[in-house]
C-alpha cells in the first residue's frame, strides 16, 4: 500500500478498541458506560471506543515515538515540510507556537494589523513588540487583502533587528498576495517567516488554488485542518522547514501550550484527514473548483449582488484568489451582510461563514453537492427579491485610523496595574486591552498604545453603524481600562 493511504494513528486506535481493553483508566466514561445515555447515544459507541488518553500502545503527543511519530512523518511528507506537529488546540495553538518559537522577551516581530488575537496573545506571553504594516484595503468591498513586498521591505528597513515576519495567506476571504516573493525578500534579511495558513490548507493540493505556504518555502505555517481539511473541529497542524528554525524548540512551545489530556478523536481526524487530502485531495477540490464556478456564474445573474471572481486580481496584495471562497457582495440590496445573514437563516436555514458591512462569505468544499449549490442561489435570489433596488448602493471607502504609537510592551500593558476611564477623556493615555471592530477586523487599539481623539472617534462612528465592536470589558465601550 503506498504510504499515503496509510493512517498509523487512526488504524492503532481502531484495533485497540476491537480488542475491547477493561478500562481502568480516564475517561471515566469508560466507553460510554458511565455518561448520560442520552449523549452516549447521540456519540454513538464507535466515536466513545477511540475517546482514549496516552496509554503506551497508542504513543503521546507530548513525546511521540510511535504511531504519532509516524503519523506526523507521513503528514509532513504530505505537506511539503520537513516536520509536522499536530495540534489539538486548534490553528490558534500553533499559531502560539510559530510566534514563541522565534520571539523572546523585548524581540521584535513584524505582523500585519489585521492579525489574529491568537497572534497578539503569544506576543503578549513572549514579551514581544509588534511592528505592525497595513493590509491593502478593498475600498469596493470594504475588506482587507495582505500586506504588500513593498510594505514588508519598509519595515524591515526601518527596523533591521527585527526576528521574524508574520503573513496571513490566504485571507479570511480567500484572496493571496505574492507570497513567494515576500519570503525571497525576507529570506535575505536572514530571518523566519511564520504565515497563518488557517484558510488555506487544500491549497496544497490543487493548482489552480493559491501557493501554500510550504510551496512557496515559508519557515513555518499554523494550517487549519478541520476548517477545510475534512478533521475534526480544533485539530490543526503546524508545518516547519528546518533551516531557520529548531526543531526541538517548537516540539517544547507546542508541549508548553498544549494539554496533557490530548484527544484522540482530534488526533485520529487529523491522521485521517491528511489521508484524504494526500490521495484524494486533487479530485476533491476539482469537484468544488466545478460547483463554485457554478455557484459564481449563477449568483451573479442575480439583480443587486455581485459575486467577486479573478478580475478583482492583479495588484501586489491580490496576486492570486482561492475561487472555493464566494464573497457575495450585496451592491444594490440596501442591507448589511449582517441582516443578509439573519434573513437567510430564519428564511432558508441557510448559514453562512461570516458577514460584514457590505458582503457574506459562503464556502464551497467536498462536503458540497449541486443540490446544496441550487439551494444557495434559490436563497440568494429570494433575498434579491426581497430588498433589490438599483438606487440603493452599498459600499463607501473604508477608512482605517493610524497605527497608533506603542508606548510600552503589549506584555507590559496587559499586566500593569489598570484604571478604568470614560473613553471620551481617555485621549493620552496607554490602553490596557484590546479595541477591534469587524469589518475589516483590524485592532483599533492593542495594550500598550497611546490613544488618540482618531481612535475615539473610529470607534464611535463603527458603533452608531451597529458594527460589533469587540475586546473590552465594557461591552458598551464607555469605559476602558487604561495604565494607572
Amino acid at each position: 500500500m503506498p504510504r499515503q493511504y496509510q493512517t498509523p494513528l487512526f488504524t492503532k486506535l481502531k484495533e485497540h478498541a476491537a480488542k475491547n481493553p477493561i478500562q481502568f483508566h480516564i475517561p471515566g466514561h469508560k466507553k460510554g458506560h458511565g455518561m448520560d445515555p442520552e449523549f452516549r447515544d447521540f456519540i454513538g459507541p464507535n466515536a466513545l471506543s477511540i475517546d482514549l488518553i496516552n496509554i503506551a500502545p497508542l504513543d503521546d503527543l507530548h513525546h511521540p515515538h510511535g504511531v504519532i511519530q509516524e503519523a506526523q512523518e507521513l503528514a509532513a511528507e504530505a505537506f511539503g515540510a520537513d516536520y509536522t506537529f499536530f495540534s489539538v488546540q486548534g490553528t490558534s495553538g500553533a499559531i502560539m507556537t510559530m510566534v514563541m518559537s522565534v520571539c523572546t522577551p523585548g524581540d521584535k516581530i513584524i505582523v500585519p494589523r489585521n492579525v489574529h488575537k491568537s497572534v497578539l496573545s503569544a506576543i503578549i506571553l513572549a514579551g514581544g513588540h509588534p511592528v505592525f504594516v497595513h493590509p491593502a484595503m478593498d475600498d469596493q468591498l470594504g475588506i482587507a487583502h495582505g500586506v504588500t513586498a513593498r510594505d514588508v521591505e519598509k519595515a524591515l528597513r526601518a527596523h533591521p533587528d527585527a526576528k521574524a515576519v508574520l503573513l496571513i495567506n490566504p485571507t479570511y476571504y480567500g484572496i493571496a498576495g505574492n507570497l513567494a516573493e515576500i519570503v525571497d525578500l525576507v529570506h535575505r534579511w536572514n530571518i523566519p517567516v511564520l504565515v497563518d495558513e488557517a484558510h488555506g490548507i487544500h491549497t496544497h493540493f490543487h493548482e489552480r488554488l493559491p501557493m501554500s505556504a510550504m510551496q512557496a518555502g515559508a519557515d513555518m505555517a499554523a494550517t487549519s485542518m478541520h476548517k477545510l481539511g475534512g478533521s475534526l473541529t480544533q485539530s490543526s497542524v503546524l508545518n516547519v522547514k528546518g533551516e531557520r528554525i529548531n526543531p526541538n524548540r517548537v516540539q517544547s512551545i507546542i508541549s508548553m501550550l498544549t494539554t496533557t489530556s490530548t484527544s484522540y478523536l482530534l488526533l485520529a481526524s487529523l491522521d485521517a484527514g491528511r489521508r484524504f487530502l494526500a490521495t484524494q485531495g486533487h479530485a476533491q477540490f476539482e469537484r468544488a473548483l466545478m460547483l463554485a464556478d457554478q455557484a459564481r456564474k449563477r449568483i451573479n445573474e442575480i439583480p443587486g449582488i455581485v459575486c467577486v471572481g479573478r478580475e478583482i486580481l492583479g495588484s501586489d496584495a491580490t496576486y492570486d484568489m482561492d475561487e472555493t471562497k464566494l464573497t457575495i457582495h450585496l451592491k444594490h440590496l440596501g442591507i448589511t451582510g449582517y441582516e443578509a445573514e439573519k434573513w437567510l437563516r430564519q428564511n432558508w436555514n441557510i448559514e453562512v461563514e461570516l458577514s460584514d458591512l457590505y458582503n457574506i462569505l459562503c464556502l464551497v468544499t467536498p462536503g458540497d453537492s449541486e443540490e446544496t449549490i441550487g439551494l444557495l442561489v434559490e436563497g440568494l435570489q429570494d433575498l434579491s427579491r426581497h430588498f433589490y433596488s438599483p438606487d440603493r448602493k452599498n459600499g463607501g471607502p473604508i477608512r482605517l485610523p493610524d497605527i497608533p504609537e506603542l508606548a510600552v510592551s503589549p506584555r507590559d500593558a496587559f499586566y500593569a496595574e489598570t484604571v478604568a476611564v470614560p473613553l471620551e477623556e481617555s485621549v493620552g493615555r496607554i490602553i490596557a486591552e484590546f479595541i477591534m471592530i469587524y469589518p475589516p477586523g483590524i485592532p483599533v487599539l492593542l495594550p500598550g498604545e497611546r490613544i488618540t481623539q482618531q481612535n475615539i472617534d473610529y470607534i464611535r462612528e463603527h458603533m452608531q453603524v451597529g458594527l460589533p465592536v469587540q475586546g473590552p470589558e465594557d461591552p458598551d465601550i464607555r469605559m476602558v481600562r487604561v495604565i494607572r
